[in-house]
């Protein structure tokens, strides 16, 4: 488990079956499967390109706004190019639920490295 007791925590727990890993910022947490955490650090990865694709054509003070869509979800990043924000849609393919997620910054950015960590240490 890694957590800010403050303002967020990210958790794995296979033993938990379905719903193996958690999401969790201020008052609100979701659970996701194997597969739906495995698609949302794809995403991550590829909104994260895309953000450092641009940066260095950004100044500080700019502000930016980036979508992306890969079913089931939908991002949203917005912000600085070194502080961001980011918004996130998701549709389950199953029609079982749908939810939203919203990562402020700083947060957005310590979730994105940590849920990284995390994906890659399970190799």
């Amino acid at each position: 488990m890694v957590k800010d007791p403050k303002r967020w925590r990210l958790l794995r727990d296979f033993k938990k079956g379905k719903f193996c890993f958690l999401i969790g910022i201020d008052n609100w947490s979701i659970e996701l499967q194997k597969s739906e955490f495995d698609s949302l650090y794809f995403l991550l990865l590829r909104i994260n390109q895309q953000l450092f694709d641009i940066k260095n054509d950004l100044m500080d003070e700019e502000y930016i706004s980036l979508e992306l869509e890969k079913l089931p979800w939908y991002v949203e990043l917005e912000g600085k190019k070194n502080e961001w924000s980011l918004r996130f849609v998701f549709e389950s393919q199953d029609q079982t639920r749908s939810f939203e997620m919203y990562w402020p910054i700083p947060l957005a950015q310590n979730l994105f490295y940590e849920i990284k960590n995390m994906w890659e240490s399970m190799d």
